[in-house]
């Protein structure tokens, strides 16, 4: 069965319908950058154009980068602060069940990825416009966690160690690397997991950095899914609260 996945980040929103049962997109997924600024209309618009772009109708996941309880919106980092408040499905309308977009790719990835079969804690932290955070405890998902906001050095993580931060200031690779170690050293040491999965647009890339992260004991593996985790996630979502197989 197919169901429509949409991943709202701080740069694109990005959607696809899903083989919800395989996990993997059934046709080749849209991007559209997201508006500036990025509040609640004009998003809506763009999701709306996702949809109609694969002439969808039936029930969507929509994952939305902030706290979602009861499918309302409770905090907006890296969108505008007028989401604060917002029912998903006013919004995207009744069929659309709209979550946290870390907790959607973590859902995905222990599901299809790196963390499948994997007891214990599990940690997937997807490095972004902000860092977005899914931990689970043998497989079962603690929603919105946020860990992106821990402060490191005085400052917020996700203002130090995220792929937004080493664009801008233009940092390599290594040096970009030792901020992302020091904030998993740090996660490691609160939660003692027994993986970490590196998600987001920049585990593409994973070559490029995780050489130079070492937790020791600590495994620290790039999602499987990469980018399209999100876009899985929404979909399994949507796909679980309309009962579809």
């Amino acid at each position: 069965m197919e169901v429509l996945g949409i991943d709202i980040g701080g740069s694109g929103i990005k959607g696809a319908t899903v083989d919800t049962a395989a996990g993997v997109l059934t046709r080749e997924r849209l991007r559209i950058p997201t508006p500036r600024p990025a509040a609640p209309g004009a998003v809506a618009q763009a999701v709306r154009e996702i949809a109609e772009h694969f002439s969808w109708t039936g029930p969507m996941g929509v994952t939305f980068p902030g706290v979602v309880l009861d499918g309302v919106v409770r905090t907006a980092a890296n969108v505008d602060k007028s989401w604060i408040g917002v029912k998903g499905a006013d919004l995207f309308g009744e069929q659309a069940v709209v979550l946290n977009d870390a907790d959607a790719a973590g859902v995905a990835e222990m599901t299809f990825g790196a963390g499948r079969d994997r007891h214990g804690v599990v940690l997937m932290l997807t490095f972004g416009t902000g860092i977005g955070s899914a931990l689970f405890v043998d497989g079962a998902l603690v929603p919105n966690t946020e860990f992106g906001h821990i402060e490191i050095r005085g400052k917020e993580a996700e203002h130090r160690a995220s792929d937004r931060v080493r664009e801008e200031e233009d940092l390599s690779w290594d040096k970009w690397a030792r901020r992302v170690e020091e904030y998993l050293r740090h996660m490691r040491d609160l939660l003692s997991p027994t993986l970490i999965v590196v998600g987001g647009g920049v585990s593409k890339k994973a070559d490029r950095f995780l050489p130079y992260v070492d937790l020791g004991d600590t495994p620290v593996v790039p999602a499987v899914l990469r980018n399209e985790a999100g876009i899985i996630g929404a979909a399994m979502a949507a796909a679980g609260a309309a009962r579809i197989p």
